[in-house]
């Protein structure tokens, strides 16, 4: 990486100061660049001591995808799904550790604040997804929606591009799984509860903490605990299987609080839950370490060092298999510990997963008629 002095001149081109409500403080450069342009977290905490007021507001800007295919398969033997359909691109949930960030640099952004600040939108995905559903090729196998960004991101509440796919899932009674850690997936009850009628939909809620301070460190445009685990009830009380996943763990930030995660996540009425370890892959890495330094400056090498425990002294190791739970000791015992008390709040052995689903009351949509949405919203 490279350093590089703070010069005003560059000050509309750079980060002018830590970003307001924002994941990442920083925006390294694309990898895929030959040239790239860096600001080190030391020259961030020079302005911020030259200028007390250098923090700064940096809006959501959103640019259309012009995809011509939206239905995504997986090539991953330890994802328990095989396509996906993710309505965006970028997250404005601007969680820290998220793996997708390297996913922006794929279309020119960064993997820093651009992933959280500039977001691609399919607004074209309902008639994409109606299209590839309705293709005799198509097999009605479970498709899971964020794959790898939220669908209920924030702007959704406005595009609702998430809901406008969800109504053509229930039209042709398409299995799918959800997965978010947005309340806003219950302003879709009504959608929701006509593919359970048919056991076509499965939600997943991510509980990391419950924690209200390190929650908003880590997630800071994504609900609060509190409000996740209202949305479980809320989902269950709809008759929608719904399951939690406590991702990622991370050794010494959130990993003790498993135990009462678990529980907390039962008693509002998950049915099972599942984990991933911290993944850092590419430059999340820095992205993670440079906001744990901020963050947790006490603890910042500990947690460092938990982490290259539980990948052979390495950040990120990507071999199928072991990519998501980890190796050694440290991954051990939190995996025993999570069996444990999921077994303990009998959050094991449910019909839950999404290969569950059922796609025996699927029918091909319709195609070339025009149709009000199914239940319109008031």
């Amino acid at each position: 990486m490279l350093g590089m002095v703070f010069d005003p001149e560059y000050r509309d081109a750079l980060p002018g100061g830590l970003a307001k409500g924002r994941g990442a403080g920083i925006n390294p450069g694309n990898r895929f660049e030959s040239v790239r342009l860096h600001v080190l977290g030391e020259h961030l905490d020079q302005l911020a001591a030259d200028e007390p007021d250098a923090t700064r507001q940096v809006r959501t800007e959103i640019l259309p995808d012009h995809t011509r295919k939206l239905i995504n398969p997986v090539d991953s033997p330890d994802l328990g799904f095989n396509w996906t359909v993710n309505p965006y691109r970028g997250c404005e949930h601007g969680c820290i550790y998220c793996y997708a960030r390297p996913y922006h640099e794929l279309i020119g952004f960064s993997s820093g604040l651009d992933f959280e600040t500039k977001i691609v939108a399919k607004y074209d995905a309902p008639r994409l997804l109606r299209k590839e559903l309705a293709s005799p090729r198509w097999k009605a196998e479970p498709i899971v929606m964020s794959g790898v960004t939220d669908c209920y991101q924030p702007i959704e509440a406005k595009l609702k591009i998430t809901r406008g796919c969800l109504e053509v899932f229930v039209e042709s009674r398409q299995p799918v799984g959800v997965v978010t850690k947005n309340r806003l997936v219950l302003r879709d009850l009504d959608l929701l509860r006509e593919l359970a009628w048919h056991d076509a939909v499965r939600v997943a809620i991510s509980v990391t903490s419950l924690d209200n301070t390190l929650a908003a460190k880590m997630e800071p445009r994504a609900s609060s605990p509190a409000e996740r685990l209202d949305t479980i009830t809320k989902l269950r009380n709809a008759a929608i299987p719904v399951m939690a996943m406590v991702a990622p763990i991370i050794p010494g930030l959130n990993d003790k609080e498993v135990p009462r995660i678990l529980a907390a996540v039962a008693e509002a009425g998950a049915t099972s839950a599942a984990y991933v370890l911290l993944r850092l892959p590419y430059q999340v890495k820095d992205l993670f370490l440079d906001w744990l330094g901020r963050q947790f400056p006490d603890r910042a090498k500990h947690v460092e060092n938990l982490l290259r425990s539980t990948r052979e002294g390495e950040l990120y190791d990507s071999a199928f298999g072991t990519r998501m739970k980890g190796t050694g000791q440290i991954a051990g015992q939190i995996g025993n510990m999570f069996r444990v008390f999921a077994r303990r709040y009998k959050l094991v052995g449910r019909k839950s997963g999404m290969k569950s689903l059922s796609s025996s009351s699927f029918r091909p949509p319709m195609i070339g008629v025009h149709r009000m949405p199914l239940f319109p919203l008031e």
